[in-house]
């Protein structure tokens, strides 16, 4: 059972939960549980590897790889791999994943799935390249990594509406990962260097998602 994030987007219940506060350190994790206030132990945990362009110009392109490995101790039946990316960004991008990977991105959310549950030990993965705008300064901040449900047996044909009334606990499995926005001197002398190309880990196939509202 794999189902589109839609109704839990248009709920505000990813926009809401991911408004928590700055991770420390470029790539650290972090697993956030909202319970009312209670610590729940996760069904599934996923450690989260990540590679990312680490400095880009003014309207260049960012490349994320991410991989998602399920520690378990249970498979994952209901989750998401993706994110929240940077402001300031094109309301286009290109990704690439598994066969049979859907999208959707609303604001500055960005959530992926696939057609079948995650195995305790198997792998997801998600590779995707945005582009900044020309007025984009400073860094390009995105927490990446992976949105999981705990579905309890007997829930597997449940509505996501029926499921987010029943109150199913959720899980974020986060990196926070950073690239420098490089801008040239008005009169670049020798000493200017620009910024090396976005490096293609996995070039993102021909996968285009466009955002629904373009507010990035």
């Amino acid at each position: 059972m794999r189902r589109s994030f839609s109704l839990f987007l248009a709920g505000g219940l990813a926009a809401a939960s991911l408004t928590m506060p700055g991770q420390a350190g470029a790539a650290a994790t972090t697993t956030v549980t909202r319970t009312a206030g209670i610590a729940v132990a996760p069904y599934s945990n996923f450690k989260i590897t990540a590679k990312w362009s680490k400095t880009t110009k003014r309207g260049g392109k960012i490349m994320y790889y991410l991989r998602a490995k399920n520690l378990g101790p249970h498979y994952a039946d209901l989750y998401y791999i993706g994110g929240q990316l940077p402001k300031g960004v094109k309301p286009t991008l290109r990704w690439g994943g598994p066969k049979g990977t859907k999208c959707d991105w609303e604001g500055q959310w960005f959530w992926c799935w696939g057609p079948l549950a995650l195995e305790k030990g198997e792998t997801d993965w998600l590779n995707f390249q945005l582009t900044l705008k020309s007025s984009t300064k400073g860094t390009a901040t995105a927490r990446i990594g992976v949105l999981s449900f705990d579905v309890d047996q007997g829930m597997e044909n449940m509505s996501e509406a029926e499921l987010k009334r029943l109150g199913v606990e959720h899980h974020y499995d986060l990196k926070t990962v950073k690239t420098k926005i490089v801008s040239p001197p008005r009169n670049p002398g020798r000493s200017w260097t620009p910024p090396p190309p976005v490096k293609d880990y996995n070039p993102p196939a021909s996968h285009e998602e466009s955002n629904k509202k373009k507010d990035t």
